[in-house]
């Protein structure tokens, strides 16, 4: 085998056994150290970190941090060692340094520091971001996780199949990416919001279980765990299954990947399943972080004949916890979050001594008192922090206190991964601003109901049969029962609004299919971006993608969106509106 002209050994190679071999290494220069007449360096590659000890200061001149070189020397015994390094306790006597790529003097940030960088100018110069060995690592984590996903499904029994890119717009809940093509001018692919269809017809074509780890493409607002544009998700599909089916492929993927790739405490299966209402009765959201032992309470019918202003008419929640002792100003900052988040302020009191004391304690009726004492079983010692507004935003700025409750009392163990299933979905809901019947979480879902009980039941009552995985706060996986009957796809769609002719010019593909012997199927998808995001117990997407955009959908690295030039605008028949708001 030809031997590189570049090195011989990695920079986390060379041990104590190496010494005396005569060795070529490769790297970023790391740090120089002049001490006396001799000069120390680390040298740093992919793997890891080797000091070189430079004699002779002339080999270094014009090399400063970050340019890359080759040397060549002998390994010597270290004198001082570094039991923090995994080669620190040898150093290599440099004879020899080619410089390969030369750095400016100047760098935009210490790469050492990298992490603690004003993001913007990180992902301007992401290349160099990467070479700090924290964010380096976290890259490497994500490798380890694509292989391990990829041998884990055809462990599992699972056929990888490819969908397309290039694929027609689909009502997955977000705004589509839309492709223009000279082929047709006027007509437009869009890229797919997730392989939905795609997975479907697929098992309709006999195959028994697809998986793909899937590029998805949204054309949304940036999240904390989402990035804007595309993410991944490991995508599968099982023909001949139940959701009791899918849930236990789910519980072993999960239960599998943190016990090869984390060394934290999780929950093993099988995992609580929480019904939705009975989760947005309890925490006030459908993803909710079990570590956090906080439990909302509905105390509206409590406060129904209330004659205090802030609660009368009003919906109400709380929540009961040990805060121990704190400040005024402490309390008053629980209420400032609340108004961030557009509510109106968070009223409290707290129990001890057998007496209401602080906060909103002198509105409180005696009735009030023995039924809060009764709801909470106080003992002494808590305190209770009421929210009071319309129902959609008490639901959510109950969620809001409950997280921040979490925080500031320490409740929250972040060593742990606490995983739950939330099932059974409203089919449908309200369509916030039409007012009309919409899907609530996946158009080609099953519903818990027969065709005759559509016709009858309530729709907000009606059921489906869809289930998210919540991990730490955090929706990791979403899936259904497929819909595999075309009259009942006819049914749902015509409840929304749509016609079967709508429906078979949307969805024709799947119209027609179904009409050709649909075997019952089921399945879901991991966000990979999501998972990583809790394997590396990181908050933002950002950190775990190689090239991720800004959190204005910009890629500032490439400066990217961009303006397409008039010529290739006018093949492909489109025209830029240069002032939407007064072509309006």
């Amino acid at each position: 085998m030809r031997e590189n002209i570049y090195r011989t050994h990695n920079c986390n190679e060379l041990r104590i056994d190496d010494v005396n071999k005569v060795v070529r290494l490769a790297g970023f220069v790391d740090t120089i150290r002049k001490l006396g007449s001799i000069n120390f360096v680390t040298l740093r590659d992919h793997y890891g970190i080797t000091q070189l000890l430079v004699n002779d200061e002339s080999l270094l001149k014009n090399i400063n941090k970050e340019c890359t070189i080759s040397v060549e020397g002998k390994v010597v015994e270290r004198q001082s060692k570094n039991p923090k390094m995994s080669t620190g306790d040898i150093e290599i006597e440099v004879t020899k340094i080619t410089l390969l790529g030369k750095c400016q003097n100047v760098l935009p940030f210490e790469i050492s520091n990298a992490p603690n960088t004003r993001e913007e100018l990180r992902l301007k110069y992401r290349y160099l971001d990467l070479r700090n060995s924290e964010t380096h690592k976290l890259i490497e984590l994500r490798s380890k996780m694509l292989h391990f996903a990829r041998n884990k499904m055809v462990e599992l029994g699972f056929t990888e199949v490819q969908t397309p890119i290039l694929a027609n717009s689909s009502p997955e809940g977000a705004r589509d990416f839309i492709v223009p093509t000279i082929n047709a001018p006027g007509e437009f692919f869009a890229l797919p919001q997730a392989p939905q269809q795609f997975k479907q017809l697929l098992m309709v074509s006999g195959f028994d279980k697809y998986f793909q780890i899937a590029p998805c493409f949204r054309n949304e607002p940036a999240r904390a765990d989402r990035t804007p544009g595309e993410f991944y998700q490991i995508d599968m599909e099982m023909s001949f299954a139940t959701q009791e089916d899918v849930l236990l492929v789910a519980e072993e993927f999960a239960t599998s990947l943190f016990s090869t790739l984390s060394n934290r405490e999780f929950s093993k299966a099988p995992f609580v399943r929480i019904p939705y209402l009975e989760a947005m009765e309890k925490y006030c959201s459908d993803k909710p972080d079990l570590r956090n032992p906080l439990i909302v309470h509905d105390l509206t019918k409590m406060f129904k004949n209330t004659e205090f202003n802030a609660f009368k008419d009003k919906t109400i929640k709380a929540i009961s916890v040990n805060t121990g002792e704190q400040s005024r100003r402490w309390y008053d900052d629980i209420g400032k979050v609340i108004v961030s988040f557009e509510g109106k302020g968070c009223a409290w009191v707290k129990y001890e001594n057998n007496e209401f004391v602080g906060g909103i304690s002198k509105f409180l009726t005696d009735v009030n008192k023995e039924s809060l004492v009764k709801e909470f079983n106080l003992m002494g010692g808590e305190s209770i922090f009421f929210i009071a507004d319309i129902e959609e935003m008490a639901i959510k700025l109950a969620n809001v206190l409950r997280n921040e409750l979490g925080k500031r009392l320490n409740l929250i163990d972040e060593n742990k991964i606490a995983i739950c299933f939330i099932v059974d979905f409203p089919f449908f809901e309200k369509n916030k601003e039409t007012g009309e019947l919409d899907f609530g979480h996946n158009p080609f879902s099953m519903p818990q109901a027969t065709i005759e009980e559509l016709d009858t039941m309530n729709p907000y009552d009606v059921k489906a049969y869809q289930f998210d995985m919540v991990i730490n706060g955090h929706e990791c996986l979403s899936g259904a029962v497929r819909n595999h009957s075309q009259e009942m796809m006819i049914k749902v769609f015509e409840k929304v609004g749509y016609g079967e002719e709508v429906v078979k010019q949307k969805f024709g593909a799947l119209y027609n299919a179904f009409s050709y012997g649909a075997p019952p199927h089921a399945g879901c998808a991991f966000g990979f971006d999501s998972l990583l995001m809790i394997l590396a117990n990181k908050e933002l997407v950002r950190e775990i993608i190689a090239f991720p955009l800004n959190n204005n959908a910009r890629d500032l690295l490439m400066n990217s969106p961009n303006k397409i030039d008039d010529k290739t605008l006018k093949e492909l028949g489109l025209q830029v509106i240069k002032d939407i708001k007064n072509e309006k």
